[in-house]
């Protein structure tokens, strides 16, 4: 290896919110490190609303210099997540998450109130030119998938190297046995569809039971759903755990759910396949199908309760089903590696 590097890696954090963009960026400064760098994290308060605060927080991060901290040169700046790769510096790299798919491909859809405030348009234009010239000078473009590097494309005519990350629990993650519940290991928000999957078990055959992993700010609001569709104790909410305690759910349940809508990647379909779980996904959960393929690493059905529900009869009255499927799932994913991403990252 060529000497050792100070690298920040980039990225916005929501408060008080967690998930896949923090343990990649997370992952990736360990990752750093263990290959003999100097590594750090920089990340800027990040909020969604109202709009134009999203332009507030791009020019915070133009307006940061991170070529020197407290006088030492900073050789390179890896930026994962919108608006954190708008810091200038001259080794920049991007390996994006995702960019601000509210003005992008979830503009006019449900999933997006973009067009619902005043400025939206002027606000919107500002952003798109900033997006543009702020991708277009890194030095090396990647994504996190083909998914992302094609809303790239199409959006901003940038070209880009899909580089999958793999999970932080990797090297950890086991398979145990096919216990009698279903695990859902994400976000609590509206574009990971945890509602579908109460929906799902709210017509399932057998009494399906489900462990829903994971904070955000729909819980309440799920919680509720529950109720209603008279779940019971069919349906735990647990909320955010410690690394412990959700690798063993991993190792132990009989299936994932993991169905969000046209998904940037989603950490838990690598660490589903990893600890030998099949996963219950819908034909619409983008870079997730790359992963999943129907009968063979799990199940694949139409994004509707009934469909769901039926794969989800499936799995439960069938545990060798669900180890036949889950047998596969390691070697779809044994090519993802930090060793390999660091290589491919650092200048």
């Amino acid at each position: 290896m060529s000497r050792a590097k100070r690298i920040l890696v980039c990225t916005a954090q929501v408060p008080f919110a967690r998930g896949g963009a923090e343990l990649l960026a997370e992952g990736l400064r360990d990752a750093l490190l263990a290959a003999g760098h100097r590594a750090d994290i920089v990340a800027l308060p990040f909020t969604r609303t109202p709009h134009r605060e999203l332009l507030a927080s791009a020019l915070a991060w133009r307006m940061l210099d991170l070529t020197t901290v407290d006088g030492q040169p900073v050789d390179q700046v890896i930026c994962t997540k919108f608006p954190s790769y708008a810091v200038a510096h001259p080794r920049k790299v991007v390996w994006l998450v995702h960019q601000h798919r509210q003005l992008y491909d979830w503009r006019g859809t449900e999933w997006s109130d973009w067009g619902s405030q005043p400025d939206d348009a002027a606000v919107g234009a500002a952003l798109m030119r900033l997006d543009r010239r702020s991708l277009g000078e890194a030095v090396r473009r990647f994504t996190i998938s083909p998914t992302v590097s094609a809303r790239l494309s199409r959006f901003n005519q940038l070209s880009s190297t899909p580089l999958y990350p793999p999970s932080v629990y990797s090297g950890r993650l086991r398979s145990g046995s096919y216990d009698p519940y279903i695990l859902s290991v994400a976000r609590l928000d509206r574009a990971k569809r945890i509602d579908l999957l109460l929906h799902a078990l709210a017509q399932t055959a057998a009494p399906v039971r489900a462990i829903i992993a994971g904070s955000g700010q729909q819980r309440q609001e799920l919680i509720a759903l529950a109720g209603a569709l008279g779940l019971g104790e069919r349906v735990e909410f647990r909320g955010w755990l410690d690394d412990t305690t959700l690798i063993d759910l991993y190792a132990r349940a009989r299936a994932v759910f993991y169905a969000p809508i046209d998904e940037d990647f989603g950490l838990t379909t690598i660490e589903a396949l990893e600890a030998a779980r099949p996963v219950i996904t819908a034909s619409d959960a983008g870079t997730v199908l790359e992963f999943v393929r129907d009968g063979v690493t799990g199940l694949v059905a139409p994004p509707n309760a009934r469909a769901l529900a039926a794969r989800l009869d499936a799995v439960w009255e069938s545990a060798d089903l669900a180890a036949r499927l889950g047998a596969a799932g390691p070697a779809a994913v044994a090519a993802i590696s930090w060793a390999n991403i660091v290589q491919q990252l650092v200048l």
